[in-house]
């Protein structure tokens, strides 16, 4: 089933932050992104996405962006494009 880029991203910010057992929290702390901005896209509320949010989400998981988006979350084949 394929989803919207926005699920996807909320998807893998979910599997990272329970693979480094970390809270949104600290996620904001680590990245500079607001917790209500964090909210909003785990809640999907979010329209677009800003390419610059994820690079500092990424940041905040000690990853490159190229290491955030390598999931097969973020497959063509697996989007709503």
């Amino acid at each position: 089933m394929n989803k919207s880029v926005n699920h996807a991203l909320a998807l893998r910010i979910n599997q990272l932050l329970k693979e480094k057992n970390m809270t949104r929290y600290r996620l904001a702390m680590n990245s500079g992104v607001t917790h209500s901005t964090l909210k909003n896209i785990m809640h999907e509320t979010v329209k677009d996405n800003l390419l610059s949010t994820t690079i500092l989400i990424a940041s905040g998981f000690d990853m490159t962006i190229s290491e955030f988006l390598d999931s097969p979350l973020f497959l063509e084949s697996n989007l709503n494009i």
